[in-house]
């Protein structure tokens, strides 16, 4: 599961199924590379959530419904890529058929954690 570097999960730990892939220093001061693979059911939401950096994505699987808080809403399908700025509140849901799986790449700051629930 994808969590901080002193090993603490964040919020979205507990309801999505996230593995970390892999994990870097980056040549931005102050920014670290982290990639997720995240698996999201049928049906299931995310929650509101933000990170603290960009977040590139790109759909493997299924079709996700992204909410991004005064954006119009994106309809993902596999193949489809996506940006998220810094701190910017967005939920996806997985609109099937089957589970949805995100591979995303952030861009953050390594003292805060990856994920924070926050309100839409």
């Amino acid at each position: 599961m994808a969590g901080t570097p002193d090993g603490q999960q964040d919020d979205l730990a507990g309801t999505l199924k996230r593995t970390e892939v892999q994990r870097a220093d980056s040549s931005i001061p102050g920014r670290v590379i982290v990639q997720v693979l995240t698996e999201i059911p049928e049906g299931v939401e995310s929650g509101w959530h933000t990170h603290p950096g960009e977040e590139v994505g790109y759909i493997m699987a299924g079709t996700v419904e992204m909410r991004i808080r005064d954006r119009d809403t994106l309809l993902l399908h596999t193949g489809d890529g996506f940006l998220i700025p810094p701190d910017t509140p967005h939920n996806a849901r997985d609109r099937g058929p089957g589970t949805g799986q995100m591979l995303s790449t952030y861009i953050v700051s390594p003292d805060r954690p990856l994920a924070s629930f926050t309100d839409g």
